[in-house]
């Protein structure tokens, strides 16, 4: 894999005959629209492959991977193209292979909201080992709110994904809420129906395990959340499946703020099988104008982890989005709006902008005039802003990475990924 930034003049005909390979399937990959407008400044995945077979009459996914001892998922992976899908035609290409030097085999999971597209759901599932349906929520009695996510499960399944079952303190209003951890965490009657119906949902919907997130605890509140998970995890070990937490992103043992007090590292760990580093929302919807994720931060965030939890326990959070902030920023006035990393590219293409990036929070960003005249600032993620993150998976050893989320179509985040790893299957 090589990551082409894109410069003044140059056309995907151009780039893609520097490179020796098919400019469709450049297009393709990396989402080009059909005029093949470029900004300056984006970037462009290039893969080289080194094996291609061309589709004949009456073959099928199934027949050609066998045919060469590969899995459909990976032939879904080497051509994105083919959007999770079995549709073939005689004299398709279909790249079997690449010359791709891995750094080693990870798990991924992605996070997804039960109104997902099906399309983008099907073209992102082969490649992450499990895939979590956002979010079963709690009620007052310790019922579980409901969640249409039968579509989801069925899809997942298809194609190799194992389904994870999510579990927050999301209320009927949608939002985090501390008095609902509060009662799960003190009320033994209310914690007592609560592992009984989660327990029923994992069984009876064949989730592979379950991914605790609950958020805004007290300080007062960590021991009994580790040891409420400890004895969810026991629970779920009995009927052979897994426990993970979400953790917010520390610094330290001591940091304060309600986000960060109720979670102690080394207590989570030890009570869980995985954690899931919610590495990800430094630039936000309320907040200035930054990249969402500089890779100094999320350093400072992964150097403490490491101190704590046994790294092979770690899942390092992406974000898959970005923000687009109007200037000036005003404290408590100004909302950005989230976006996704495509529509990013497809602003500075309608604006004819050049995209910046910035070398220490590796992270792209650029300005543009709307047609109002107002001024805006885009922070977002690329392939090499992907690359960056991902590296972070090899170089500290962790388990994997999970996506934040699979809502917003940007085919470089998985371009990259197959790029870099050996994805397990789940």
């Amino acid at each position: 894999m090589t990551i082409h930034v894109v410069q003044s003049g140059e056309s995907v005909g151009s780039i893609a005959a520097y490179y020796g390979v098919d400019p469709a399937r450049l297009a393709a990959d990396n989402t080009v629209p059909p005029g093949g407008a470029l900004a300056v400044g984006q970037t462009l995945v290039i893969r080289f492959p080194r094996q291609i077979h061309a589709v004949t009459g009456g073959e099928t996914l199934s027949s050609i991977a066998a045919a060469y001892g590969v899995t459909v998922r990976q032939l879904w992976r080497n051509n994105w193209s083919l959007g999770g899908g079995e549709l073939l035609s005689p004299g398709q290409p279909l790249v079997i292979s690449y010359f791709d030097e891995k750094l080693g085999s990870a798990a991924f999971n992605g996070y997804a909201y039960p109104y997902i597209s099906e399309d983008l759901l099907a073209a992102q599932l082969p490649y992450l080992t499990y895939m979590a349906p956002f979010t079963y929520g709690i009620t007052a009695a310790g019922g579980l709110l409901p969640l249409e996510d039968g579509a989801m499960l069925s899809a997942a399944r298809r194609r190799g994904t194992r389904p994870v079952m999510h579990l927050s303190t999301l209320t009927e209003s949608g939002q985090f809420d501390t008095q609902r951890a509060e009662l799960v965490l003190t009320d033994s009657a209310v914690q007592e129906q609560l592992l009984s119906q989660v327990l029923q949902t994992v069984l009876r919907k064949g989730y592979a395990g379950l991914d605790v997130d609950f958020e805004y605890l007290p300080g007062a509140l960590a021991e009994a959340y580790a040891a409420f998970l400890a004895r969810l995890r026991r629970l779920l070990h009995s009927q052979g499946r897994f426990l993970w937490a979400a953790l917010a992103p520390k610094t330290s043992a001591a940091q304060r703020g309600l986000l960060y007090e109720g979670h102690s590292y080394p207590a989570v760990a030890a009570a869980v099988d995985a954690v899931l580093l919610m590495t990800y929302e430094w630039g936000y919807t309320a907040g200035p104008p930054m990249a969402v994720a500089p890779i100094p931060n999320v350093r400072a965030v992964l150097d403490y982890a490491v101190t704590a939890i046994p790294p092979e326990k770690i899942f390092l959070g992406v974000p898959n989005y970005g923000y687009d902030w109007p200037l000036p920023f005003v404290q408590g006035v100004t909302r950005a709006q989230s976006i996704s990393n495509q529509r990013a590219i497809e602003l500075a293409v309608e604006h004819n902008i050049a995209i910046q990036y910035d070398e220490t929070a590796q992270s792209p960003f650029f300005h543009y005039t709307d047609a109002a005249g107002a001024v805006h600032e885009v922070w977002f993620e690329d392939a090499r802003s992907m690359d960056a993150k991902l590296r972070l998976i090899a170089e500290y050893g962790f388990r994997g990475a999970g996506f934040w989320n699979l809502m917003r179509p940007f085919s470089q985040t998985w371009l990259v990924l197959d790029s870099l790893y050996d994805i397990m299957d789940g």
